[in-house]
């Protein structure tokens, strides 16, 4: 997704500049990132699991009294968008919190403040 900004009135307060804002792919990513957390369950979860750094889906699924379809829903968006690292351990699977993607977000942010 391309977006591109033109100078419509060339007698306009700043001189005449193309202005073309960078990085489309990496932001897209980001996008989506954020559209995962911009659901309150997904937050609950990614904070439980940042809370005790490793959460099996078995002790996920009653803390938060949602059905476990609902439950694997929501890890299946925050896994995608790379915000949760599984690892599957005989039948259970064990979630992380990817720091890093995280920290990029908020790097990403902050780019846009400065």
């Amino acid at each position: 997704m391309a977006t591109e900004l033109q100078v419509i009135n060339e007698m306009a307060c700043c001189p005449a500049a193309a202005i073309r804002p960078k990085g489309g792919e990496h932001l897209e990513h980001t996008a989506a990132l954020f559209k995962s957390l911009s659901d309150p369950t997904r937050l609950r979860i990614l904070r439980a699991i940042a809370q005790m750094g490793e959460l099996c889906e078995c002790n996920i699924v009653p803390a938060f009294g949602l059905s476990q379809p609902t439950i694997s829903y929501h890890l299946k968006v925050l896994r995608e968008t790379g915000l949760l690292r599984s690892e599957r351990r005989g039948q259970w699977v064990y979630h992380q919190v990817n720091g890093k993607a995280l920290l990029s977000a908020v790097r990403d942010l902050t780019e846009i403040g400065a």
